[in-house]
């Protein structure tokens, strides 16, 4: 699938990549592996998407995170039990 890098609207593809992320209550980050993310072969950029980024500050808004260690994967994450069924706090939609 052809996709363009959303900073040099260069060639870009879709990857995975590790991010590192700080909980809402700020006490600590945590490692996110195999996260989906936008690989831009002519810039380098390695970026995620507006819908990732949402759906991991949903998720860890949601979720208990002292049952979160030091890292977790994506999939791991989203797999978590929530706390809430949604985030009544996000008026964005």
């Amino acid at each position: 699938m052809d996709m363009k890098c959303d900073w040099c609207e260069g060639k870009a593809s879709i990857g995975e990549n590790t991010v590192y992320w700080e909980l809402p209550d700020g006490t600590r980050a945590v490692e996110i592996t195999a996260t989906p993310a936008v690989n831009c072969t002519d810039c380098g950029m390695v970026y995620q998407k507006d819908t990732v980024i949402k759906e991991i500050e949903d998720q860890l808004f949601l979720v208990d995170t002292k049952k979160i260690g030091s890292s977790i994967s994506f999939k791991d994450l989203l797999e978590l039990p929530r706390l809430l069924k949604r985030n009544y706090f996000d008026f964005s939609s």
